[in-house]
Order: structure tokens, then sequence, then C-alpha cells
């Protein structure tokens, strides 16, 4: 799938600064020079009334490229301070001919004294795509001193402390305004701790041309609103409801009939023709009161699920189903039926306590069900969500999503997909829920099972993004069902 915007991992990023640095006639200053200079624009187009600006720099090339930066910003009449940590004295060739420079323009290099001192914007040069480790308690002072400024922070490539493959914070991180990626995104930048620290996210290429990518394989894609339509296409004008899917949701265990109305809704809004509802009796007519375009069917075994089975071309299992006998047989027969089936909530603890592959399935599990499912802990997935979501598409042979602060796809022989959208306030009770009618009405109206995963999880974010237009804090899971519609139809 080429839809998206490709992502790149730190040693794709090298490959091609060696090409790139290869055109240039093997001059690796050069390729220094284009990244200051192209960080000065940014700087230039972003923060134009900047007069007073700090280039706190690292010891390697990433302090080079803020030594070359600091050159531009001298050359142009501003008040330019070049500082590092006692430690962070440059090292590298590159770093050492840029601030050598950097001095012969007239500037002066200062030692990291515990204070920024007055500044318009600071710039981050200290680590790059290099940092993959906890800072040590040196880094942590100068970021730690940024931090406590209300400066804003330009950060060249990657803010220091963040992992460029992982997204993952060791410690002190420096949290940006913008940070601009020099030759290609970088995959962690868009997941995870990162999005805390990255804040707008830019990319220059430093005139690479095509062939310096060619035999890169992009380590994700990036999908974001635009890409909607390509899976969402206008229906034909003969269309009726049998063309559209016919989904069933499994779930509402005694108390937890929300859950299982929410899935429902949610695949009717996203366009399936008919959506069939499985739930204890209790609920049942509250899901017909509610809404009566649901087909609820009150089940009080797994043989009256049967037929219902039979009539759906997909299965939303989980929503509210609880672990308890009743939903254990359901749990079971709906997977028995081998049909096309998305595995949320309680379905996934059930999986986790008894793991076998799935290929007919769809995971969407948040950070704390991937730990069960991989009999691993919730720190360890955060650590490397790429990772976590590879190992659970592996293992259960089938796609998955890896819910959180920039969703994952993951499948089986498929580039994973960041989900470009979503905001903290969808971390609420029921958007799961959601979640799981969202992809089954796509799994239902003929979409692939990883293009269903891919689309359903960017529609309910951008969903979640329009309905906390009116603020985050106090987003209902309900709210996001009138968006889900709009969104359906581009």
């Amino acid at each position: 799938m080429n839809t998206g915007l490709a992502l790149y991992d730190t040693k794709s990023v090298r490959n091609i600064e060696a090409r790139v640095t290869a055109a240039l006639g093997g001059d690796d200053f050069a390729l220094m020079r284009r990244a200051g200079e192209a960080a000065w624009g940014y700087l230039l187009q972003h923060w134009p009334q900047a007069q007073r600006i700090a280039v706190v720099c690292g010891p390697g090339n990433n302090g080079g490229d803020g030594y070359v930066l600091a050159r531009y910003a001298l050359a142009a009449g501003r008040a330019v301070r070049a500082m590092h940590a006692a430690g962070h004295a440059p090292r590298s060739a590159l770093c050492l001919r840029a601030s050598a420079e950097f001095a012969a323009a007239g500037g002066s290099v200062e030692t990291f004294d515990g204070a920024i001192g007055a500044a318009d914007l600071i710039v981050d040069a200290v680590f790059g795509i290099g940092f993959a480790r906890g800072p040590d308690a040196e880094t942590t002072g100068v970021i730690g001193a940024i931090g406590r400024t209300s400066v804003p922070v330009f950060s060249l490539d990657v803010p220091s402390g963040i992992d460029a493959d992982r997204g993952t914070a060791s410690g002190a991180a420096i949290s940006a305004a913008r940070t601009l990626q020099f030759l290609a995104p970088h995959a962690g930048l868009y997941t995870g701790d990162a999005l805390d620290h990255v804040g707008v996210a830019d990319a220059n290429d430093l005139g690479a041309d095509a062939s310096a990518f060619a035999d890169e394989a992009a380590a994700a894609r990036l999908v974001s609103r635009s890409d909607l339509a390509r899976w969402l296409q206008p229906r034909p004008r003969n269309s009726h409801k049998g063309r559209n899917g016919h989904v069933l949701c499994v779930g509402g265990d005694e108390g937890m009939g929300g859950a299982i109305e929410l899935c429902a809704e949610a695949a009717l809004r996203c366009g399936a023709g008919l959506v069939s509802a499985a739930t204890q009796p209790s609920h049942a007519g509250h899901l017909l009161a509610r809404r009566p375009e649901i087909m609820a069917r009150a089940v009080v075994a797994a043989d009256a699920l049967k037929p219902m089975l039979e009539r759906a071309d997909a299965i939303a299992l989980g929503p509210g189903l609880g672990t308890q006998a009743w939903g254990r047989s359901l749990f079971d027969a709906a997977l028995v039926s081998a049909k096309p089936c998305v595995v949320d909530a309680d379905a996934l603890n059930l999986l986790a306590m008894a793991p076998r592959p799935l290929p007919h399935a769809i995971l969407t599990p948040h950070p704390g069900e991937a730990a069960r499912l991989l009999a691993s802990d919730t720190a360890a997935v955060q650590r490397d969500r790429y990772g976590a979501a590879r190992e659970l598409a592996q293992k259960y042979a089938c796609p998955v999503v890896l819910k959180g602060a920039g969703s994952l796809v993951a499948a089986p022989g498929e580039t994973p997909c960041v989900i470009g959208a979503g905001n903290p306030g969808m971390a609420s009770g029921g958007m799961g829920d959601v979640l799981t009618g969202t992809i089954a009405a796509l799994l239902a109206q003929g979409l692939s099972a990883f293009d269903a995963t891919v689309c359903g999880a960017l529609l309910h974010a951008c969903a979640g993004d329009d309905a906390a237009r009116e603020g985050e804090r106090g987003l209902l899971a309900s709210d996001l069902l009138p968006a889900l519609r709009k969104l359906a139809n581009p």
C-alpha cells in the first residue's frame, strides 16, 4: 500500500545520506551546509521576528548543523549565542569544522553555565537520529534548563532525548514547538512519547533526488485525513442494503449494554447495510428503543448465535462481552465460525488466556491488552510500539491496531501504518467500541482486512478530531457518531 507519507528508520536515513553525499562528490560537509541552510530558512519562515537566538549544540553532527545555522543567523545580523555543555564540546570532524567556521565568522561558542539566558528562540541541536539511550546527568541538566524557559524551541532533525526509530523518551527530552527532519521523515516521531515533544513535524530532503531513496523500503507510512477518499468511494446508484454488508455485533453482558450499542451504531453510521446485535435479554429492548435500525436479539446461549453468524458478513466481537461463562461461550462460537471478525475488549482478554493464530480476524488492543496478548507488560509495549505491533501481527497472523497516541496498524507482509489523527480527548470509555464497529462495517462492505483496519482506524481518529472541536476534555464516544457519517462520505 503506497497511500500516505513514507517514514524511514535510522538505518535507511543513513543509507540515503551516504548516497546524497556521494552525489555531492563525497563532500559530507556540503550536506551539513545544506542542512544548516535549510534550518535557517525554516527559522525565517516560522520565527521571522526572532532577533536573539540561542543555539544549543551537541558534540556530533547534529551539533554541527546547529553551528552552521548559527553562522547564517550571525551573517543576517541576529544576536546569536552558540553554546554547549562542558562534555559536549565539538567532537566529530564535521562538528569541529562547523564550529570553527562559526568562530571565524565572528561568533563565540560558550560553555553552558546552567541558564539559557535571554532569547527569542532556542535552537535544539544537541542530539539527532543517533541518540538511542537515556540522557546522562549533564544532558538532562541542559534539557531541563531549556524546558524551564518560556521560549519556543526549534529542534533540528529530532527533539533531543527522543529515539528516532521508536518514538520513546528514556529520560528527559526536549519539547519543541517545531521539528525539521533532514532528508526524510523519521518513523519514531509520529507515535508514542514523541508526540508530546516534536510539536509540528516537517521534513526537508536537502535536495536529494529520487534515486537516493530507490533502494530503501519505508519503515512505516503515515496516513492522514486526505487519504480517506482512497477507500471511501461514492456508491453506485443502484446500491441496496445487501450489497453493503451485514455486521453482527456480539457482546453486552449484564451491565455493559452501552458498549454493544455504541459498536452497533458506529457500524450503521459507517455504512453497513444491516447491523445485528447479539446481547443479553436485559439489553435487547433498550437497543431497539435507542436505535431501531439495530436488529437486536436476546441471546442466552451460544446455540442461539449460530443462525445469526450464518447471515453475517463480518463480526464485531467483544464490546461488553465479559469474561464469564456467557461471554466465553459466544466468543468460542464466533471464532469457530471463521467469519471475518474484529476482536476487541473482553474478547482480547479471552484470547490472551488461550492464544492462537486468527488469520480471519483483526485485533484492536490498547497497550495493556497488547501486553497481555504478548505475555509482556505495558511499559515494554510502549518502549517499542512498532516492535510490539509487528510481534502481535506475526503471533496472531492477522492485522492489528495498537491503539494509543499515534495508533499503529501492522499486518503480516504489510508496511505498518501510523494514524496521523486523534487527540487526548479520545482517552475515554467507549471509544474502542466505536472503533470496533467502524472497522467491522468497512470489512462487511468489502474492504480487505488490512485496508478496513487502516481506513477504520483513520476514520475513527478523524471523527474524534472533529468531535473535539468544542474541547477535548469531556469528549464522549457517542460524540463521534455524527462525525463518522460525514467523514464516511468524502
